[in-house]
């Protein structure tokens, strides 16, 4: 049974909660969080909307399966780890910088990409466990 309540709630939360989602993700540069942590925010708050407005319905949001999120991510954290040996000889996984300053985002970073790569697994792997779940009778 779902209530009114919630169904508004989450309708207005999800959107909330995707943003905090990359405050988090884009802070964890500097501060506490980053991808795991805002990836987890995330996965959260289409978990909340698939409570509230049932799973096809969280399911139609993302318009792609979350499963595809994973390889993606893995992807962008390798390439980021690796672009310090291929532009710059560097070992693997050596911070590479932009030497100018981006607004709202403050220096931008080889770092940067391996936390939205985290921030795609963890979304990826969580919704896929959860509505995998879910689907079970």
């Amino acid at each position: 049974m779902k209530t009114i309540i919630l169904r508004t709630a989450s309708n207005y939360l999800l959107p909330v909660l995707l943003m905090f989602s990359i405050f988090i993700l884009l802070r964890g540069h500097y501060l506490p969080g980053g991808g795991f942590v805002g990836g987890l925010v995330a996965a959260i708050a289409f978990v909340l909307h698939s409570f509230a407005n049932g799973l096809k319905n969280a399911k139609a949001l993302l318009k792609f399966h979350p499963g595809f999120l994973m390889p993606a991510g893995l992807a962008l954290s390798f390439f980021s780890g690796l672009s310090p040996m291929l532009f710059a000889g560097d070992p693997f996984m050596t911070g590479l910088w932009y030497h100018g300053h981006v607004p709202v985002l403050g220096s931008i970073g080889s770092a940067l990409f391996f936390d939205i790569g985290v921030y795609l697994v963890v979304v990826g792997v969580t919704l896929t466990i959860i509505f995998t779940i879910s689907e079970a009778p």
